[in-house]
């Protein structure tokens, strides 16, 4: 098998999925624990295009917020092998120019916002069906059960206003450690992760007051079907609940019993570039996040 086919099957694992993020919880990412030849870089491109309550915080009292965003996102991804199991390295940022309106103390207010979110650093390990493998060796490689952990971390990069409810960033740190598990059943591929997120303090929320938020327990689901041209199409889903939020040790909210459905389409272009197209939406919001997304993104693959 050339190394043309090699990479060829790569697509079929979608290597680096990236997506706007808005708030923490809100994650649909495919193909997250893949197996994949050590040694190999993705670089990836994403628009995105969102609109409705995005940036609605349980300690952000802002009711009826209707905003637009249009999001620029850079993702690159390493693979290595680490204990003789495949290990990656994953790294987006992404770039959002914000504008809407909403209710903030009984007032109608409207708001723009242009610059930087937060950057996301994932580390993870597949420990289980998913041994380091070089391009050659990778050949001869068939899925079947892969058990993976990650840590994915919330760098806070992202414009933050100390006197503003809307804010791009979040001025302060999150971790989420993740379990997730992937099977293939012929041209079809299941996954299923689990994770929490845990969050620092926001010493400088509203300027002098402090924030805090009990962890947010999340879960995603996927499942894919793919093509003899290695387009694959999949639908994604995910859940995520907790998250009580104090301002000044009051209470102001929680995140109870949200979920989000959406779906992917992947095609290659060649051997070595892959479109994506991706959107999900609200499936039930009990608590803000009640917003659509459409997603457009570009993939290259390189040893």
């Amino acid at each position: 098998m050339s190394l043309q086919l090699v990479v060829e099957r790569l697509f079929l694992t979608g290597i680096l999925s990236i997506s706007a993020h808005f708030a923490i919880g809100q994650d649909l990412e495919p193909r997250s624990y893949a197996n994949l030849p050590t040694g190999t870089n993705a670089l990836a491109l994403v628009y995105a295009y969102s609109k409705g309550n995005i940036l609605t915080d349980p300690s952000k009292p802002i009711a009826g917020a209707e905003m637009k965003a249009h999001n620029l996102g850079f993702g690159y991804v390493r693979t290595f092998g680490l204990f003789q199991k495949l290990a990656r390295v994953q790294f987006t940022i992404p770039y959002t120019f914000l504008s809407g309106k909403a209710t903030i103390n009984g007032r109608d207010t409207a708001a723009a916002r242009n610059g930087f979110g937060d950057a996301r650093i994932r580390v993870g390990i597949n420990l289980f069906g998913s041994p380091a493998l070089s391009p050659k060796e990778f050949r001869n490689y068939k899925q079947k059960t892969i058990f993976g952990i990650s840590l994915v971390t919330s760098v806070p990069l992202g414009l933050y206003y100390k006197d503003k409810l809307i804010n791009l960033g979040s001025n302060r740190w999150a971790f989420k450690p993740e379990v997730g598990i992937s099977r293939r059943f012929r041209n079809f591929y299941a996954e299923a992760y689990a994770g929490i997120w845990f969050f620092t303090k926001n010493k400088s929320y509203l300027v002098n007051k402090l924030q805090e938020q009990e962890p947010v327990f999340s879960l995603q689901g996927h499942f894919n079907y793919y093509f003899k041209n290695q387009m694959w199409i999949g639908v994604n889903g995910n859940w995520f609940d907790g998250g009580e939020t104090r301002v000044n040790e009051v209470p102001t909210g929680n995140l109870q019993d949200n979920w989000r459905i959406g779906a992917t389409w992947s095609v290659p272009v060649n051997w070595q570039h892959s479109f994506k197209l991706q959107f999900h939406i609200g499936a039930f919001t009990n608590t803000g996040y009640d917003y659509n997304l459409v997603a457009l993104s570009y993939q290259y693959v390189f040893f």
